[in-house]
Formats: C-alpha cells, sequence, structure tokens
C-alpha cells in the first residue's frame, strides 16, 4: 500500500499545480468566450435599434462603462495569453519528453 503512494507523491504536488493551471486556463477562456458572443449580442441588439433610441442608448452611463469593460477585456486577453505561455512552459518543465508540443501540452494525460 505504502509503495502506491510513494509512487505517486513525487508527480503529486506536480501534478496538482499542472491540473490548477489547466483547470484556470480552461476557465478563463470559457468566461472570455462568453463575453465575447456576448459582446456580439450587444452589438447586434444595438444595430438593430432605430437611430433616435441607439443614439439615446450610446449616451447613457451604461454604454460607457460597457465599452471602458471591452477595453479592459482586451487587456486581459492580452494577459490570458501570457498565462498560456506560462502554462505551456510549466507543462514542458513537468514532462519534458519530446512528444509533447507546446501547442498542446495537456494532450499528454
Amino acid at each position: 500500500m505504502s509503495g502506491a503512494g510513494e509512487q505517486q507523491q513525487p508527480t503529486g504536488p506536480h501534478g496538482l499545480a499542472y491540473e490548477q493551471a489547466r483547470l484556470a486556463y480552461t476557465i478563463i477562456q470559457a468566461l472570455l468566450e462568453h463575453t465575447r458572443v456576448t459582446q456580439d449580442l450587444v452589438a447586434l441588439m444595438a444595430a438593430a435599434l432605430g437611430d433616435e433610441t441607439q443614439e439615446a442608448l450610446v449616451n447613457t452611463p451604461h454604454w460607457a462603462a460597457y465599452l471602458d469593460s471591452r477595453r479592459v477585456l482586451e487587456h486581459t486577453r492580452q494577459d490570458v495569453e501570457k498565462f498560456a505561455e506560462v502554462w505551456t512552459r510549466l507543462a514542458e518543465e513537468l514532462d519534458p519528453t519530446p512528444a509533447a508540443s507546446p501547442e498542446t501540452p495537456g494532450q499528454a494525460d
């Protein structure tokens, strides 16, 4: 019994860090994709409004907050890309086999 536990211990902490990074990346990507789809829907709905209604909408604090949020999201997307690079390096450090490719570090699981 203790032999099985000893075999898992060396990879346990590294495996946990890897799994946490992969989970975080997956969650962030899903949230960013949902936000992108929502932005497309907002743009479509705004385009469907009449000119007067659209002008009234874009002159509200809500619209200004929406545009500010979009700008922040663009910076967040860049941060996620940096996170993905770190995640890929982590995967390579934990599994430096030549078969692991940087584009698909999670497929070695």
